[in-house]
């Protein structure tokens, strides 16, 4: 146990919370514009596709993997008793944790090196996709070299957590943990209370209702690459038809 260790893991995690709900509901309230992810799809596509989809489908899996092990310990723990099981549960968790770096590798590459992109990236967009690619790096070293992730994080943090919820902490378990599983427990809050101050928050405002809203039929008749070209005047992005756009 070191003497910042009560502060990360017994004060932070509480101001985390606070911030993000406090934060979140501000400028929703306030600033509800600006609750996105201020899509750039018509500054360059491509990449854009191949990396949005392999990242949101890895965080995804692992958002819900973790929230299984928090919710239902239990469970969890009675799921791993068979060795077939936990090594199928194991070997899930790192391909979802493999997909979500190349993902966002590529859309980090992409903000860096498309100028276009660039030109309307922020300190604080850099900030957190780093942050993020930190957290995603760590956990699949965790993975790898701390056999087992999902059973002790049934056994010692999800005891943890629960014991933050109910106000009556219990961090000595937390204290006896490896760095790296401290950073990456701590890079989780950290994230956590950036969130109400970047593109993240687009999450609140997912489109879930799209699942069951009846589909739409969108006609596109304009051409698409002469459309994204930023060469081509607005005038030449004919109509595949030969109508003028507007």
């Amino acid at each position: 146990m070191s003497a910042l260790d009560p502060l990360f893991f017994l004060v932070f995690p509480y101001v985390a919370v606070v911030v993000f709900v406090v934060g979140t509901v501000y400028r929703y309230r306030q600033k509800g514009f600006t609750v996105t992810s201020l899509s750039s799809q018509f500054l360059e596509g491509s990449r854009l596709f191949w990396g949005t989809m392999l990242f949101h489908i890895g965080i995804l899996g692992l958002f819900f993997g973790h929230l299984f092990a928090f919710l239902l310990p239990e469970a969890l723990l009675a799921w791993n008793s068979q060795p077939a099981r936990l090594l199928t549960l194991e070997v899930t968790g790192t391909v979802f944790g493999i997909a979500t770096l190349v993902g966002l590798t590529l859309l980090i590459l992409r903000r860096l090196t498309h100028s276009r992109i660039l030109a309307v990236t922020t300190k604080m967009d850099v900030t957190i996709e780093l942050l993020l690619l930190a957290q995603i790096v760590l956990g699949i070293w965790i993975a790898v070299g701390y056999r087992w992730g999902s059973t002790w994080f049934a056994s010692n943090l999800s005891p943890y957590l629960w014991s933050l919820v109910r106000f009556s902490p219990e961090v000595e378990a937390v204290y006896a943990l490896p760095w790296a599983i401290k950073l990456h427990i701590l890079g989780g809050f950290l994230i956590l209370f950036l969130v109400p101050f970047t593109r993240l928050i687009h999450f609140i405002v997912a489109p879930l209702h799209y699942v069951v809203r009846p589909y739409q039929v969108v006609m596109w008749s304009w051409d698409r690459k002469k459309v994204r070209d930023p060469d081509a005047g607005w005038g030449t992005a004919v109509s595949r038809g030969g109508r003028h756009p507007y």
